[in-house]
């Protein structure tokens, strides 16, 4: 089967998270709702892609762009109160600006169909 761009992209980011996130020492409450909502992105749009429908397809996709949304705000929070190298988080807001960018751009095409 052939890889689903979007899906290939989250599981990086994903990735990319945990690394990020096993580099931080404290403040495990941030860490976990970062690698929560992060990993939750693609597991969505995982489920999104081998949907039933394309309401459920909708669905899963809006859910993974809401995840986008808290997850750049967890990485404001570690950016802002100096918790995280500031590189590292910009790198990571910008790999899941791209993702949002894509869901929501998936999203209007599947609504117009």
């Amino acid at each position: 089967m052939k890889p689903h761009p979007l899906a290939e992209q989250s599981l990086d980011f994903a990735v990319e998270v945990v690394r990020f996130c096993d580099s931080i020492e404290r403040n495990a409450v941030l860490k976990n709702q970062l690698l929560r909502s992060a990993t939750s992105i693609g597991a969505n749009i995982h489920e999104g892609v081998y949907a039933s429908s394309g309401g459920d397809f909708v669905n899963k996709y809006q859910i993974a762009l809401k995840e986008c949304f808290e997850t750049e705000y967890w990485l404001q929070i570690l950016q802002r109160g100096g918790i995280a190298e500031a590189k590292a988080v910009s790198s990571l807001v910008h790999l899941c600006g791209n993702i949002r960018r894509m869901l929501i751009a998936s999203i209007k095409t599947a609504k117009k169909v």
